[in-house]
């Protein structure tokens, strides 16, 4: 992943959901609730990661990533008429400052080491697997946390995309679970068909002219 797409997809992270935010039809409101969530963050940070060779740029970029989404997220709510200003109404400029300060710094700790873990994604077969689940379960359970402790104030909507989204996770995380069992079994069926081609062929003896 170059390094202008990653920050560019950081940026458009964080202006999806206030900007969906602004009309209340059932999809804008579905990509609000997807794009505002803490795991699509993660989410982010750890196809960041993931994408890149080095662990050293997964860890900046992700970090410089989440950061940069951030600052747009607040930003747009701030300047943006149809939203209000900040996460509440009437949010001083004050108030935002500090908001972008904290949550930038939150956003650029927590990014590096979710980067360093997308990488670590990358170690192909079984290796790799507790960290290809990791965005899966963080999706599972903040959802089922959401739908826990908010999901009775909350509209239909909301409430669907959660239960959507848990469910979504489940399969993803139940397929990675499936390819990578099939391909460890694939990969030794592979290896033991060689070495009996081996074997059988290193069996062969020339018959000597008679």
């Amino acid at each position: 992943m170059p390094f202008a797409a990653s920050l560019g997809a950081g940026l458009l992270l964080g202006l999806a959901g206030p900007v969906a935010g602004k009309w209340n039809n059932p999809a804008c409101v579905a990509l609000g609730v997807v794009f505002t969530g803490g795991w699509s963050w993660v989410c982010y940070a750890f196809l960041v990661g993931y994408f890149r060779r080095s662990k050293i740029e997964s860890a900046l970029l992700s970090s410089l990533g989440l950061a940069f989404g951030v600052v747009a997220y607040y930003l747009f709510k701030d300047l943006s008429p149809a939203v209000p200003v900040g996460l509440e109404s009437g949010t001083s400029g004050e108030n935002l400052s500090t908001r972008i300060l904290v949550w930038g710094i939150a956003a650029f700790a927590l990014g590096a080491p979710v980067g360093l873990l997308g990488n670590l994604a990358r170690v192909p077969g079984i290796g790799g697997l507790p960290f290809r689940l990791i965005i899966p379960l963080v999706a599972i359970f903040e959802t089922s946390m959401r739908l826990t402790t908010e999901g009775d104030g909350q509209g239909a909507v909301v409430g669907v995309t959660w239960n959507v989204t848990r469910f979504v996770a489940g399969a993803v995380a139940l397929v990675l679970v499936g390819h990578t069992i099939w391909s460890w079994w694939h990969a030794r069926r592979m290896r033991s068909s060689k070495a009996d081609e081996h074997g059988a062929g290193g069996g062969i003896r020339a018959t000597p002219p008679v």
